[in-house]
């Protein structure tokens, strides 16, 4: 993973991206980490370059870039509330999407926010889905509308 520039960043912004990037290098299996805003838009990023091409022999994400997680990660997170709604099941804590050749992992954080997990086809599901939920724990107080600006400009300014 390449980590991405914190420079000028708020203290809880920076602390965000150290426990995105702690999730992608500490949990085996995981291939790429996003999270979305409710409006679809990617406010954090495993790969902040989004374009860069994947290096020899390393797993890259949807198509090589995170902008496709974030993208996949939304219509997932919306299509899973919309069902939701009309079977009156409540809230959507978390959905997984098994693949041949890989998962694909959502779950809610706050405020309709979406954290989303690219992960190898071998990877331990129950572990994949603890880390998220401690990142979820650790993440959803802090993920304030004025936290999201900052993340989305930040974004925004590493395109």
């Amino acid at each position: 993973m390449t980590a991405p520039s914190t420079f000028g960043l708020s203290t809880e912004a920076r602390n965000l991206h150290w426990l995105l990037s702690n999730l992608v290098e500490e949990v085996p299996g995981v291939h790429s980490v996003t999270v979305v805003s409710s409006d679809g838009l990617m406010l954090l990023s495993s790969d902040p370059g989004h374009l860069s091409a994947p290096e020899e022999g390393k797993p890259s994400g949807p198509r090589g870039s995170s902008a496709d997680l974030a993208t996949i990660v939304s219509g997932i997170g919306s299509l899973t509330v919309g069902a939701a709604k009309l079977m009156e099941g409540g809230g959507v804590k978390q959905t997984m999407v098994a693949m041949e050749e890989g998962s694909v992992f959502v779950m809610s954080i706050s405020d309709g926010s979406l954290l989303g997990v690219h992960a190898a086809p071998d990877c331990d599901m129950g572990v994949i889905a603890y880390h998220m939920a401690l990142f979820v724990g650790r993440a959803g107080h802090v993920l304030t509308p004025e936290l999201r600006s900052e993340l989305r400009k930040s974004m925004e300014s590493a395109q």
